[in-house]
């Protein structure tokens, strides 16, 4: 990720709806895709300083405070047709929401009547625009008409208090339990599963995982991915699920997956990667962008990508044990685990 600057000079930042110095209304542009100042229209708009293209605000930003994202003053997204036919249900998102890209993929949010559940959703949100706007940027396709990209990608946000949920994805269906944006229930599960990190950001690229094998891998390579991680096939999931959960992962586990999870069954592998392919793409550009421990590195090169990462997660990791925190880079790259990277790295760049 990257800062951004305001007319004013002051630093902006992903997630900013307004200047901290001059006080300007600020949202990220659709057109020219950074977060820049917004200034208001005759018409009753808001056009951007840099492109000087329209927009309106994003509902969920003016009516709930969880977005920073605009709409083309047609009310549809710049660069796509969102997901937007869906039947009016209890809970479901109102079809005549005006929504931006990211927020338009949300198909179910939650019971916003019930206290807590705003602060929850917020927390969720902001680590999925973070996670979208990575994932775009590397190429990978979210956004596409019905016929071109199948399944759909779509979020369900639901809570376990009102109903059984389990984190998961389902033909484009990415569910998250809502608990998991509390920090305290999180640090639970992450304790009791023996997890060296669990966040919300990193719910979203595993779940992403999923989805993008069913986009990418599924369709058209197969037979590079099966080489790689395995045949996902045989054994079943159910049955890798339950021999996993009764014996733990293999003693070598080490020198062959990237966690104790990937163990499980290919699929788990593959999102596992995956996750951990997105997080060196974000921490890298983040790196090079404040020209702090990388400088020049070609995002289309997989070693330079590699290489950047793991001297960057020697310096943080370090950092982190200076004052009690978990390390950033928590994983160990062995060979086969380079060549999964590898792989997903070839997806990003021609999926």
């Amino acid at each position: 990720m990257r800062a951004y600057e305001c007319q004013c000079g002051g630093p902006l930042f992903f997630h900013s709806t307004q200047c901290e110095g001059c006080g300007q209304t600020v949202g990220m542009c659709a057109s020219c895709l950074q977060v820049t100042a917004m200034r208001s229209t005759a018409g009753g708009h808001w056009q951007c300083v840099c492109c000087n293209s329209e927009w309106n605000l994003c509902d969920n930003r003016c009516n709930h405070g969880v977005c920073n994202g605009v709409v083309s003053v047609a009310n549809l997204p710049a660069e796509t047709t969102p997901s937007q036919s869906m039947q009016m249900a209890p809970k479901l998102v109102s079809a005549d929401a005006n929504l931006c890209w990211f927020c338009s993929l949300n198909r179910v949010i939650p019971d916003l009547s019930i206290v807590g559940n705003l602060q929850k959703w917020r927390r969720l949100e902001f680590a999925k625009h973070r996670v979208l706007h990575g994932v775009h940027q590397i190429g990978l396709p979210i956004f596409a008409d019905s016929d071109s990209v199948q399944p759909r990608l779509t979020f369900d946000f639901k809570s376990s208090e009102v109903e059984s949920v389990s984190t998961g994805h389902q033909n484009g269906v990415i569910t998250i339990d809502i608990d998991e944006a509390d920090s305290v229930q999180r640090e639970r599960i992450r304790v009791k599963f023996g997890e060296p990190q669990r966040t919300l950001v990193g719910h979203f690229r595993h779940e992403l995982g999923h989805y993008f094998w069913d986009v990418c891998v599924n369709p058209r390579r197969l037979d590079d991915y099966r080489q790689l991680f395995g045949d996902h096939v045989h054994p079943n999931y159910t049955d890798a699920q339950q021999a996993y959960y009764a014996g733990g992962p293999p003693i070598d586990w080490q020198d062959r997956f990237i966690s104790e999870y990937a163990t499980m069954h290919p699929w788990e592998d593959f999102a596992e990667t995956f996750n951990a392919y997105l997080d060196m793409a974000a921490i890298v550009s983040t790196s090079t962008h404040f020209n702090k421990l990388t400088v020049n590195v070609d995002g289309h090169d997989f070693d330079q990508l590699l290489d950047a990462y793991q001297g960057i997660g020697i310096a943080v990791n370090e950092l982190n044990r200076d004052i009690g925190l978990l390390d950033l880079v928590p994983e160990v790259f062995n060979p086969s685990v380079v060549q999964k990277l590898r792989f997903v790295h070839s997806l990003a760049n021609g999926c």
